[in-house]
């Protein structure tokens, strides 16, 4: 009987399991600034500073910067990464909106003239994950 007791106190502690994004961002052509990553867990906002699930930043680091998302519940998500090489906290763009610094998605591929959206670039945690994101 306790046993079913603390099954029943901890089942949705359980189904609330945390996991961790590891995401390793390739081609970082300098060690200039920062590498700038945003987790999205919704299609609706994606790609929009005020929707952001989790995001962080590390120092670029030459080739392949990593960086860790923890606590991360069960779901959809989908991962948008810059490489701020003049550290303003901004992915610089031109007159028209072309983005003037790289930049990168989990599993999609940039466009000619859009980024991908969030179902071309989500992926499931059901346990911990590692997201490799190439940048141009």
């Amino acid at each position: 009987m306790r046993f079913v007791i603390l099954c029943l106190l901890f089942f949705p502690i359980l189904l609330q399991a945390q996991h961790k994004i590891s995401v390793e961002v390739n081609n970082v052509k300098t060690g200039e600034g920062n590498v700038c990553v945003a987790l999205y867990n919704k299609e609706k906002g994606f790609l929009k500073f005020d929707t952001v699930f989790k995001s962080g930043k590390e120092k670029a680091n030459l080739g392949i910067t990593k960086l860790e998302f923890l606590e991360v519940p069960f779901g959809t998500y989908a991962i948008a990464v810059f490489h701020d090489e003049n550290s303003n906290d901004k992915l610089d763009t031109n007159f028209i909106g072309i983005p003037k610094e790289s930049l990168g998605f989990s599993y999609g591929k940039l466009k000619t003239f859009s980024a991908p959206s969030f179902d071309e670039c989500s992926f499931v945690v059901d346990q911990d994950t590692l997201v490799e994101v190439s940048i141009k």
